[in-house]
């Protein structure tokens, strides 16, 4: 009988990316290290100035959050 089930714990996918992102020590099976070249590196204040919006928006979320915990529950 030939079984041709898969492992469904994701071991094969862990394999799968450690072997893509060896840093070169297996010779001709060395993957691709995601560290190296350039990279985009963004200030604290710029990463700061595109978020504002997205942290006032979590802010009105936790208070509506609260207010209908309230009204729902009478806290």
């Amino acid at each position: 009988m030939d079984d041709k089930r898969t492992e469904a714990c994701g071991r094969c996918s862990m394999t799968s990316v450690v072997s893509m992102t060896t840093d070169g020590e297996d010779g001709e099976r060395a993957g691709r290290n995601p560290f190296d070249g350039d990279r985009i590196e963004v200030s604290e204040a710029e990463m700061q100035a595109v978020n504002r919006h997205q942290v006032w928006l979590g802010r009105v979320k936790r208070r509506l959050d609260e207010v209908a915990t309230r009204l729902t529950y009478g806290r």
